[in-house]
């Protein structure tokens, strides 16, 4: 197994590698860089009506933009820059921020708070809800029953979680009708002077509408996942012999079944989690207020902040092939079966 894990690591080396350098040479063909956005910002003081603003524009030169150039990096040639970047993330130095003039470590740690709530809870209610919901919809599989969850469940996964989000900000968050939730951060102003029990109240009462968007769109397919393969289980030889021998329904489910049924689900809980956290919760931010990774991705390639780019490609790329690994791995915790070796050639 040793040697299949230092296998793995090899090629995620130059997996990461092609994904900072396919990011890194789009970026050079993409306009409106941050260079133009500072002449865009200088020149804008024109529309308001605003002299020094306007006078400002107008007396960038060739001598104001090499400077801006030299600030930023963009004075030195490609292939240096791009060694550079090599360099750096070596040492995991992902760069300064052009638009907030920060480490963009020290960005990314900022926002990581918002997206550890998020995913954290996405993930966590999403598999409580959908492996109890799946076994029941196998144990019941025709019944009514496993029609109407069935039909709940694709509802629910139909509707874009942005979409619901605007009609829970309508109904429940001071919209037409009920005002009963927050819509800005994950605290209330006022935390600091409340008790342990209120912060955690109020902890889950900024979350409930945001997490109610993301887990509906999220648990359906795991559902179906999980009905499916106790239905294949339960027609398995096994399962009938141990039928046979006079062992209970239940008995033979929990002891039997789920231990092989829950392989491609225990298998699919490092991506499962890495998803819940860094996709799909851009709008969702956008629309409750919430600052975190998704958002700050999305301003960053509308803004051109190429530090921020980069750096967040490449910290979402290598969780990505870490967790991979590690979902691998797992098969051999579920099913000592497997054999790394023969896997690997």
């Amino acid at each position: 197994m040793l040697s299949y894990i230092v296998k793995r690591i090899l090629l995620m080396l130059p997996t990461l590698l092609g994904a900072l350098t396919v990011t890194f040479i789009v970026i050079q063909f993409v306009p409106g860089g941050p260079i133009e956005q500072i002449m865009a910002e200088a020149r804008a003081g024109q529309k308001g009506g605003d002299t020094e603003g306007y006078r400002a524009s107008r007396d960038i030169d060739k001598q104001q933009i090499a400077e801006l150039k030299k600030l930023y990096g963009f004075d030195k040639p490609v292939h240096q820059r791009y060694l550079e970047m090599l360099v750096n993330f070596a040492r995991f130095d992902l760069g300064r921020s052009f638009m907030h003039n920060k480490d963009v470590w020290t960005l990314i740690k900022e926002k990581l708070p918002v997206s550890i709530s998020l995913g954290l809870w996405t993930f966590v209610l999403s598999y409580l809800i959908s492996i109890p919901l799946g076994i029941a919809k196998a144990v019941r599989e025709g019944t009514r029953f496993d029609t109407l969850t069935t039909s709940l469940v694709l509802v629910g996964y139909a509707i874009p979680g942005f979409v619901l989000g605007v009609l829970l900000i309508v109904l429940f968050a001071g919209g037409s009708f009920l005002d009963w939730f927050p819509l800005r951060g994950l605290s209330s102003d006022n935390w600091t002077e409340l008790s342990f029990a209120a912060r955690i109240g109020d902890y889950f009462w900024h979350l409930a509408l945001p997490l109610t968007c993301l887990v509906i769109g999220s648990f359906a397919a795991l559902t179906m996942l999980t009905k499916n393969t106790f239905v294949e289980e339960m027609r398995k030889q096994y399962v009938l012999v141990a039928r046979a021998k006079g062992l209970s329904q239940r008995r033979v489910l929990y002891k039997h079944i789920l231990r092989n049924a829950l392989i491609p689900l225990v298998t699919g809980f490092p991506a499962a989690f890495v998803h819940a956290f860094f996709a799909g919760s851009v709008l969702i931010e956008t629309l409750f207020s919430l600052d975190g990774l998704g958002l700050l991705g999305f301003e960053a390639v509308t803004r051109r902040d190429y530090p921020v780019v980069l750096g967040s490609l490449y910290f979402f790329t290598l969780i990505g092939l870490v967790v991979k690994l590690v979902s691998d791995l797992l098969y051999l915790v579920v099913d000592p079966r497997v054999q790394f070796g023969s896997v690997a050639k």
